[in-house]
């Protein structure tokens, strides 16, 4: 189920690729969906095009601390 605010979207992705996203995530303590959030997350501040009100916490938020990944 989708989190409310959030938009749903159908992806399509290499096997080898989505695998190795999986792989991270387990290893970050995020769900799948959380890090592929995250690492677009992540690639749009490196290109100066985070919008403000999508700006990371201070701090990275993990499973079970009240996120909603």
């Amino acid at each position: 189920m989708a989190s409310p605010g959030k938009k749903a979207f159908a992806l399509r992705i290499d096997p080898a690729l989505w695998a190795e996203i999986e792989r991270l995530a387990a290893q970050e303590l995020r769900s799948a969906n959380a890090q592929v959030e995250y690492l677009l997350r992540e690639a749009l501040q490196r290109r100066g095009r985070l919008p403000a009100a999508a700006e990371p916490d201070a701090k990275p938020r993990r499973r079970g601390d009240g996120g909603d990944d």
